[in-house]
């Protein structure tokens, strides 16, 4: 399917979504939104692993003020509960991993956009902003619920009250994405990632993807009851045989994600 505010493609496994309104900073207007959401559901149907970025020099610059007219008279709880609420869920509960290849500034719901992926891989020259309290408002698509599990509860709230730049490398160092690298190599470097993703045991990482989020509310023998259950699981497939058989073999695994 063609799109207005995105371009994609699909290579081997590896799906990418590429934000396409650079002019305005990939800002989220309300067609992108819609569009972001078909996308992510259409292509993770398909896909092994999914890419998330952004064309030009910024990753997303949060929602377009300029989108609908008036951005003070916006019902601003429709929006979020209609719009980014769908297309948040979609990358959350997608059925493949996701990560968010970050090449500029991801800034308010940019940012937490980014931050809803499985894994952010970064350039060096990104960075990251709460930019909510510059306009009056509060951080939201999922931030108040990321960031405090990503970064601790006392660098949130600092993050969000200041609404400071956070460096790559910062972010890197707080944990808040998986890692920040030199922008000569960035490119390359996701793709490779992604790629080893695509390749790998798919059932295992949705699993993988399960456990560590439920883990956040669960008791101790919860968890150990759901490792059980989702292990049990993983265990029937063919990928682990294939697994079990290259480790024997001494060879790589030729994983098919069943």
């Amino acid at each position: 399917m063609d799109y207005d505010t995105l371009s994609t493609s699909e290579i081997d496994g590896v799906g990418v979504i590429t934000l396409n309104r650079p002019e305005v900073m990939n800002a989220l207007n309300k067609q992108m939104r819609a569009e972001l959401t078909h996308a992510l559901e259409d292509i993770g149907s398909r896909a092994r692993v999914l890419v998330l970025t952004g064309a030009g020099r910024a990753f997303c610059s949060g929602q377009d003020l300029g989108d609908g007219g008036n951005a003070t008279q916006i019902d601003l709880e429709r929006t979020l509960r209609e719009e980014y609420e769908p297309m948040l869920r979609a990358i959350y509960d997608a059925p493949v991993p996701v990560i968010a290849a970050v090449n500029g500034s991801a800034a308010g719901a940019g940012a937490n956009l980014a931050l809803a992926a499985d894994v952010v891989i970064a350039a060096e020259s990104a960075s990251f902003i709460q930019a909510f309290t510059r306009i009056g408002l509060i951080p939201d698509a999922g931030g108040t619920w990321f960031l405090p599990r990503q970064i601790g509860f006392a660098r949130a709230m600092g993050t969000m009250l200041f609404a400071d730049k956070i460096t790559a490398r910062q972010a890197e160092g707080w944990g808040m994405i998986w890692e920040a690298v030199p922008d000569d190599a960035f490119l390359l470097h996701w793709q490779q990632r992604a790629r080893a993703l695509a390749d790998g045991p798919t059932v295992a990482y949705r699993n993988i993807r399960r456990a560590l989020r439920k883990s956040l509310a669960n008791t101790l023998d919860g968890q150990l009851q759901l490792e059980a259950q989702l292990q049990a699981e993983a265990g029937k497939t063919r990928d682990f045989r294939e697994g079990v058989l290259a480790f024997l073999e001494k060879r790589p695994a030729q994983f098919e994600g069943r």
